[in-house]
């Protein structure tokens, strides 16, 4: 895996040269728009409102508009002007417990790996972070933009997670959240032991993404055995929950629930562990 970006952390007068790697991945299916006559790739072409000729590339300039059709043009003179220095440094502002952070503010992790003479500094951070529970929350520059992040240890390895600023963030005011509501104590108690019974350990192997992989082995039979060998699907839909007869969808959701109880697969965990050790 090649490293995307090569900096280091700084905290105090503390340096570690580190090399930051992704540590997500997504693979997207990409499609291409195709003439149906004879699934010939469509181009776009860069044409201009007022007349609708194509514009080639040294003619076109950024602009920004800051009233309805006024624009402001930039030029790269401008963005270098106002862009913010890429110290290639993971500045690191101050400490904060982990628990105090929204998740709504994690964005996107980052892996990072000490280079040379950085592996003792780069384990006395972890460590020290571990031991008290606290994030370094941090500055950084990458691709020409700057980043809000959190360097925290995720068992042995140094995690730099991408967050949002707080302006980035769309307060929720405008929605039709309800407030206060009475809620009725039998209602609160199914659901509570709606939620009990559907409870389990964390696993993250157990989430697939199961439209993409429907979605490939659709393509697989398509390319092996064509159309009209494919039978036509029948999306199911479910119905939305009637809000006046709650109590019933409950009570039966919690029938339904029973089988595959989490504290049932605990109870189950922990019989078969006490039989081992017997």
């Amino acid at each position: 895996m090649r490293a995307i970006w090569k900096g280091s952390i700084s905290f105090g007068l503390v340096n570690i040269p580190i090399s930051l790697y992704p540590a997500t991945k997504r693979e997207e299916l990409n499609f291409r728009l195709l003439r149906a006559s004879d699934l010939s790739p469509i181009n776009y072409k860069r044409v201009a409102e007022a007349d609708g000729k194509e514009v080639p590339w040294d003619q076109i300039v950024k602009g920004y508009e800051y009233e309805k059709d006024k624009f402001i043009v930039l030029t790269d003179e401008d963005l270098r002007r106002a862009d913010v220095e890429a110290t290639q440094s993971v500045d690191i502002i101050e400490f904060v417990q982990l628990e105090e952070i929204d998740p709504m503010f994690f964005d996107k992790p980052y892996y990072l790996e000490p280079q040379k003479k950085g592996a003792k500094a780069y384990a006395l951070l972890r460590e020290a972070l571990r031991r008290s529970g606290r994030v370094g929350i941090a500055k950084v520059v990458i691709k020409t933009r700057q980043h809000l992040a959190a360097v925290k240890p995720v068992q042995n390895v140094l995690v730099l997670e991408l967050m949002h600023f707080a302006e980035e963030l769309v307060n929720p005011g405008s929605l039709q959240i309800p407030g206060h509501i009475d809620i009725g104590a039998k209602e609160l108690e199914m659901a509570s032991e709606l939620v009990n019974r559907m409870t389990d350990e964390w696993d993250a192997t157990k989430y697939t993404d199961d439209y993409r992989h429907a979605l490939l082995d659709l393509i697989e039979k398509k390319v092996e055995l064509g159309d009209e060998a494919l039978p036509a699907g029948r999306p199911s839909k479910k119905t939305a929950t009637n809000v006046v007869d709650l109590a019933s969808i409950l009570k039966e959701s919690l029938e339904h629930a029973t089988k595959g109880s989490g504290a049932k697969k605990r109870a189950s965990k922990q019989k078969r562990h006490l039989k081992k050790a017997a």
